[in-house]
């Protein structure tokens, strides 16, 4: 028996002795064509990297030891170059004693629980694993998943969360216990065997090294040339009898597998949703969520003129903003439930709503922006005589020009293109 107040953790349990892989291998094609050139989970989200979102709150509770499973040179450049073994992300965040990253050796792997295997394997990781899709954002309790997990000797853990809609997720049905007996990946409104969605969180016992050796698996990966947690290898786990368990997550989770779902989730997170960031520095005394960041001399100079333009009445926002360092915003602006990143400039006149523009983006006067994505150093030229207008979850990749008087509705842009004319529901490629 446990006594009340007694943890059920055992040592290789605690936090700083488990090891969180974070599988970062596909080409992430429903983010296209943001993704064409960037890893997704480098992605510009709330002007940082999206995958910073999973690594805060894991770190926040005491985890230590990452394992990015990169597959492909755009994968693994972006994730190196930004956070090296993880050092800077410490020190931002004051994460002590700092955290440790490593990397998936130059191995092509065959999915996400492929590359579990891969760095378990070239790590000789004993502990347990926690398994982590890099394009996920979720608020859980770690000690409480943790402790689910040791009640049930399970083998594997999945945390679990309601859903209205099942399509594009993995769909799982529980017993009155929690223990899964059914699991279908992307299956059909009439096929799903409940509303309890994957969200790719995945508590794993050490046992996994033996089972990964398994002839079941290694036929598996022979046949479908592919090992992936959701497809291939948690139905395995569940179809040779071991206990495979459910956990329903109570914090939020937002899968960031879309523009619809990137857009809104930046609205839920800026709306204070999402318990481990709900500060984004710089917020303006008197207004409710409004933040205008700024670290150095020059920046704290333009976030002093935003916000006295912005108290004046020269500029206008409403709900929930961010706005970055270095940022540029002309008289007569109107700024709703958006985020503005870094270096970002925007011209007089110009109406931003529920919409993200990345960092060096420069917007001109009387362009209309509305439920869309701008990319990196995009320019969209605009007039009085001629003002562009974007809309309609469209979707603009980094360094493309658009041309003034442009109408682009529910329309996607691949990097490095001068557009001009109109455009509705189109795919613009280069050549």
């Amino acid at each position: 028996m446990v006594k009340v107040g007694e943890s059920l953790l055992p040592h290789n349990y605690e936090p700083e002795k488990l090891m969180v892989i974070i599988p970062v291998g596909g080409k992430a094609t429903r983010l296209l064509p943001l993704t064409a050139e960037t890893s997704k989970a480098c992605l510009r989200f709330l002007n940082r990297p999206l995958i910073e979102f999973s690594l805060l709150p894991l770190a926040r509770q005491g985890i230590r030891n990452f394992i990015f499973g990169v597959k492909g040179y755009t994968n693994y450049r972006d994730l190196h170059d930004y956070f090296e073994s993880g050092y800077g992300f410490s020190a931002r965040y004051g994460i002590s004693p700092r955290v440790h990253i490593k990397y998936q050796p130059n191995v092509d792997d065959l999915g996400s629980a492929d590359s579990a295997r891969i760095n378990i394997e070239y790590y000789n990781v004993r502990d347990p694993v926690f398994a982590v899709q890099g394009d996920n954002i979720f608020d859980v309790d770690l000690k409480e998943l943790i402790e689910f997990h040791r009640e049930k000797e399970a083998v594997i853990t999945i945390a679990l969360r309601e859903v209205e809609n099942v399509e594009g997720y993995g769909i799982a049905d529980i017993n009155n216990d929690g223990r899964i007996f059914k699991f279908v990946e992307k299956p059909t409104p009439k096929e799903a065997p409940s509303n309890l969605a994957n969200t790719g969180l995945y508590m794993v016992s050490p046992e996994i090294r033996k089972i990964f050796k398994e002839k079941g698996v290694k036929q598996l990966m022979k046949e479908r040339k592919r090992l992936d947690f959701g497809y291939d290898f948690i139905p395995y786990v569940i179809n040779t009898g071991r206990p495979v368990y459910g956990y329903v997550l109570k914090g939020n989770w937002y899968d960031v597998g879309t523009p619809k779902r990137y857009l809104e989730a930046m609205r839920d997170m800026l709306e204070g949703r999402f318990s481990s960031l709900k500060d984004f520095g710089g917020k303006i005394e008197g207004e409710n969520r409004v933040w205008v960041q700024g670290e150095s001399f020059e920046s704290m100079k333009r976030r002093e003129e935003i916000i006295r333009k912005i108290k004046q009445g020269k500029i206008e926002v409403e709900g929930s903003v961010l706005i970055g360092r270095h940022c540029e915003i002309g008289d007569g602006a109107r700024i709703v439930n958006s985020c503005i990143d870094n270096y970002t400039r925007i011209g007089k006149n110009a109406i931003i709503e529920n919409s993200a523009i990345m960092d060096r983006a420069i917007i001109d006067e009387k362009a209309e922006i509305k439920e869309s994505i701008i990319g990196r150093h995009v320019t969209i030229r605009s007039s009085s005589r001629k003002p562009t207008r974007i809309g309609s979850i469209s979707v603009i990749a980094d360094d493309v020009v658009i041309e003034e008087g442009c109408v682009l509705t529910a329309t996607k842009i691949y990097p490095h293109q001068y557009v001009r004319r109109e455009f509705t529901k189109q795919t613009l490629i280069p050549g």
